[in-house]
């Protein structure tokens, strides 16, 4: 039977099982053979990473044409304000075309965020804020182009939920398994959603 592995990707891991130059993969934290990430989320991004050893589960998570939703924890530079994050909502043009409308929301500082090491570079002149951002594509380190786009570069980054899995419970480097009826439930839902065009990438 598929299953599906649920991990909190730490700072400054590879969403990979190999590294050439020494970096932490993901070999460093869960011992899952066969199993293979739905998606990715960069070196410099942390939060929810899905493994799987299911093609066709595998294809549903990470192929954009299934418009499988993403959110992400987002730390930008700046006081960041609604009128900024209004682009967000309705498209913004990057280099590679103008992206689906994404759900994009002023946060408070989350209290329940583990701290990163090493920390991100403060300016002390420049303050810091947080925006929730939830995304429907893959495009190669979309989030931070986005963000980018609307002048709130990207300090600190955190994959909250893919779908319906989230990291509740899971500090850095835990990893738990999902139950197989859940995953069978996910793979039977309505696919009506699905659009003929998308791109692959890494979202984070």
């Amino acid at each position: 039977m598929p299953s599906l592995l649920l991990l909190n990707k730490p700072f400054q891991v590879l969403t990979q099982f190999t590294s050439t130059d020494g970096k932490a993969t993901l070999k460093d934290f869960v011992d899952a053979p066969g199993m293979y990430p739905a998606g990715r989320l960069d070196y410099d991004s942390e939060g929810l990473v899905l493994l799987t050893d299911w093609d066709a589960l595998q294809t549903r998570l990470a192929d954009p044409r299934w418009k499988v939703s993403k959110t992400y924890c987002v730390q930008v530079e700046g006081t960041a304000t609604d009128a900024q994050l209004e682009p967000l909502r309705r498209g913004v043009q990057l280099n590679d075309g103008l992206t689906m409308p994404a759900e994009a929301e002023l946060l408070a500082e989350p209290d329940w965020l583990w701290p990163r090491n090493p920390p991100i570079r403060e300016r002390k002149a420049i303050p810091t804020s947080w925006i929730s951002l939830t995304i429907r594509e893959g495009r190669n380190r979309q989030v931070r182009r986005m963000t980018a786009a609307v002048n709130l570069p990207t300090l600190r980054l955190i994959r909250l939920s893919a779908g319906p899995w989230t990291l509740a419970g899971l500090a850095p480097g835990e990893s738990r398994r999902v139950d197989q009826a859940e995953v069978l439930e996910f793979m039977s839902t309505d696919r009506s959603r699905k659009s003929p065009r998308g791109s692959r990438g890494s979202q984070g």
